[in-house]
């Protein structure tokens, strides 16, 4: 027979474990995001919008970051008015990480390339 409190532990175990894999991608995500915003001037390369592209689609990536990767892969000078009510969406979700929120609001004051306050925050996330 097995003990409910064996039972609860175990699970407890689990969604903790489940979760440290769900913040190291969004750690890795932030990391990734921010590198390519640091040194952003009007629009990402081709290669940084593969890497966007992989972020904004990996399903072990939080929403928040997936649609951060997304705006900073959509940019052509700034960010579209589209993913700039996204971003309002990130900033305001309470549910939303910190560094989430924080890459959010430099998307959506993007233009043409990060401000030094925005580069100076990048830099803090790498």
């Amino acid at each position: 027979m097995k003990s409910p409190l064996l039972n609860k532990v175990l699970l407890v175990a689990a969604l903790g474990i489940c979760s440290q894999f769900a913040m190291a991608d969004n750690e890795s995500a932030a990391k990734s995001i921010a590198g390519v915003l640091v040194n952003l001037n009007h629009f990402p390369s081709a290669e940084e919008k593969v890497t966007l592209k992989a972020i904004s689609e990996d399903e072990a990536t939080g929403r928040a970051f997936r649609a951060v990767a997304l705006a900073v892969h959509n940019i052509q000078h700034a960010a579209t008015a589209e993913d700039k009510a996204n971003m309002a969406q990130v900033i305001e979700n309470d549910m939303a990480a910190s560094e989430a929120k924080e890459l959010a609001e430099i998307v959506v004051s993007f233009n043409h390339m990060p401000s030094a306050d925005a580069k100076a925050a990048l830099q803090a996330m790498l």
